[in-house]
């Protein structure tokens, strides 16, 4: 298991919860406009923490830590998850983890076995985008499978999707309607420039303005339960 680091406190990772945060080294997409190009690209140069200590580390905080996320890279890859989970669920805490949805077999399974209390699935854009705003060549039915998983489960679940100038436009956001439609909880994610971004290109790039997010937010709006911004 590659566990390449860890944020011990965060307000934003887990709505409604405060969490420590898990980031896993290794991901199967290159989206150029990642923030976390080490974890994604050159994960063995970073700092492996044993699950051990993460667990004593969590085991030391139970005071006013309750919930953790798990996050990378694409925590799905990583061998010994479920187990990992298990121990986290067993110590009492709260699991949400952040995917790209590839592995829906991985999904099913925590799922199956009540591992998850929140899942975070990001979607790039349209499915005709993909391999662009991906990097790879993406494998589609995997996707479309974890969203249909998600929409059908009553785990806590939302869609996210990072609106990069650019790369998306608000008609190509808007196609998303259709794909995720009956979803519970949508997050529409403003890009924010990096250092840390895998593609130097959008280091630079400036944000979408705020009426802009609002606006396709709104037209959103009839597809889903509910849609939020994150700025």
């Amino acid at each position: 298991m590659a566990i390449r680091g860890i944020h011990k406190t965060s307000l934003v990772d887990f709505p409604g919860e405060v969490c420590t945060t898990v980031f896993f080294g290794g991901c199967n997409f290159r989206c150029p406009w990642c923030h976390n190009a080490d974890l994604v690209l050159r994960p063995s140069a970073l700092p492996e923490i044993p699950p051990e200590e993460v667990l004593a580390f969590l085991d030391r905080r139970k005071s006013f830590i309750r919930a953790v996320c798990l996050t990378g890279g694409e925590p799905t890859l990583a061998r010994g998850l479920e187990d990992f989970i298990c121990q986290l669920k067993g110590r009492g805490f709260k699991v949400k983890i952040d995917t790209n949805g590839t592995r829906p077999e991985v999904i099913a399974g925590l799922l199956e076995k009540g591992l998850l209390d929140y899942v975070a699935m990001d979607v790039k854009g349209p499915l005709e985008k993909y391999n662009l705003l991906t990097g790879v060549k993406a494998d589609l039915g995997a996707v479309k499978e974890s969203v249909n998983l998600l929409k059908n489960s009553r785990t806590a679940y939302e869609f996210r999707t990072t609106m990069v100038p650019g790369l998306l436009s608000e008609e190509e956001l808007l196609a998303l309607g259709p794909l995720l439609a009956g979803a519970r909880r949508y997050v529409l994610q403003a890009f924010r420039p990096a250092d840390s971004v895998i593609n130097g290109y959008y280091r630079d790039i400036p944000p979408c303005s705020e009426a802009t997010l609002k606006n396709t937010a709104l037209k959103l709006a009839p597809f889903f339960g509910r849609v939020e911004i994150r700025a």
